[in-house]
């Protein structure tokens, strides 16, 4: 049976996973997790690493169906379990000069029907677990990169009226064009995206703004930055000298907020899926930093079990700022997919900080990062705040105001 996913296409996506996205160095092992659906595409991953003179490439699998058979037959204990031995083994093998690459594909709406407060406490403890291996990639200690393949469970969510085999096809397609592989040399065409957001990075490390002000409907925030901020965007060089992407796609440039100075109320403008759940329409308001209210229209259980998960779990790790005319904006499709939507709108993200967001933010301790407004926390959850109708200002340390972006674009 011929697939509907463009082999070509898809060797391309691999080549720039490993060339681009990862920059893997000879002699470097790969840690790799997917789910089942994406073994073509783990195929060629592999192919292309060993070409790049990868040391040892592993490979750990999800299946969804697997994850369903817990929900429907695991005793009770078992949600408030994780398989800790393998996070550990993860952060094992990144002390050891590992690199990370997760293939993202999974149907966003998997735990939908299961009960919320399982789905919480499996969340919780593997956030928990997870945590050894997630502080080596939220500090770039490491080289990791991000990708996706368009599962057929994940496609029939994306393009409800098409059938499966068209489904699949369309969502190929359109993750083929937001990650700039349905080009000639996709490589090439990388190299020039990552120099114009090192561009807009440049602008606003420049200007070292105090704030930003976000207006639109619903929202109107004051986002405060972490003291000794750092914009970035695009390609960054991990604190072992590598310079990867850690997300393809990418539209964003982004930074770390102050955790103790954002104000204000704000609205989501796409959903956000989260573990299987989709949560829309939501409403928060912030004071001194923290959420102390928040609503949602759908999904709101789930969201205020997300906003429970720790202190920082209530505040900002990370504010991005992405123009309204993105390719992925302007493609008119909403993937579900944090990786893709988060990168047709401007976003903050709940939880953990990344503390390369800072000046000489490798040299940093974590308690200068705290020291300095970033904030710590076991989850790091991007959503959604702008659109064509959002005005943001940047505010300077004296009050006085510069167009950031107008009607969602670059002022």
């Amino acid at each position: 049976m011929t697939s509907p996913v463009d082999p070509v296409k898809l060797d391309k996506l691999a080549e720039v996973a490993i060339k681009i996205g990862l920059q893997l160095q000879e002699g470097q092992d790969l840690v790799l997790t997917a789910p089942i659906a994406a073994l073509p595409l783990v195929r060629l991953l592999t192919k292309h690493a060993y070409m790049a003179g990868a040391g040892l490439v592993t490979t750990f699998y999800a299946d969804e169906e697997c994850t369903l058979a817990r929900y429907a037959h695991a005793p009770d204990v078992s949600f408030d379990r994780a398989s800790g031995w393998l996070y550990e083994g993860m952060a094992k093998a990144f002390e050891n000069g590992a690199a990370r690459l997760a293939i993202a594909g999974d149907n966003p709406m998997l735990l939908s029907s299961q009960d919320p407060a399982k789905v919480a406490r499996a969340n919780r403890a593997n956030s928990m677990a997870y945590k050894p291996a997630l502080e080596k990639i939220a500090n770039f200690e490491i080289n990791w990169n991000i990708i996706s393949y368009p599962n057929p469970s994940w496609a029939k969510l994306v393009f409800p009226d098409l059938p499966e085999e068209e489904a699949v096809a369309r969502l190929a397609d359109a993750i083929f064009a937001a990650s700039r592989i349905d080009v000639a040399d996709p490589v090439a065409a990388w190299k020039e995206h990552n120099a114009n957001l090192a561009r807009r990075s440049e602008w606003l490390n420049g200007r070292r703004f105090d704030a930003l002000h976000f207006i639109g409907p619903g929202t109107d925030l004051k986002v405060g930055l972490a003291d000794g901020h750092e914009w970035q965007g695009g390609a960054a060089t991990a604190k072992n000298g590598i310079v990867c992407n850690p997300n393809i796609p990418t539209e964003e440039v982004f930074t770390t907020p102050h955790a103790l100075k954002v104000e204000g109320h704000v609205s989501s403008t796409k959903p956000l899926s989260h573990q299987g759940t989709l949560i829309d329409d939501i409403r928060v308001r912030f004071e001194g930093g923290r959420i102390v209210e928040a609503k949602a229209g759908r999904g709101e259980d789930v969201l205020l079990k997300v906003l429970d998960t720790d202190e920082g779990a209530r505040r900002l790790g990370e504010v991005a700022l992405v123009p309204h005319s993105s390719p992925i904006s302007a493609s008119g499709v909403l993937f579900y997919n944090t990786l893709f939507d988060e990168n047709a709108s401007c976003h903050i993200a709940l939880g953990q900080c990344y503390s390369n967001c800072f000046v000489n933010g490798g040299a940093l301790t974590p308690d200068q990062v705290k020291a300095q407004g970033g904030n710590s926390s076991l989850i790091h959850i991007d959503w959604m705040i702008g659109s064509g109708e959002v005005d943001i200002d940047g505010i300077n340390a004296d009050g006085s105001r510069v167009p950031v972006m107008r009607r969602g674009e670059w002022a």
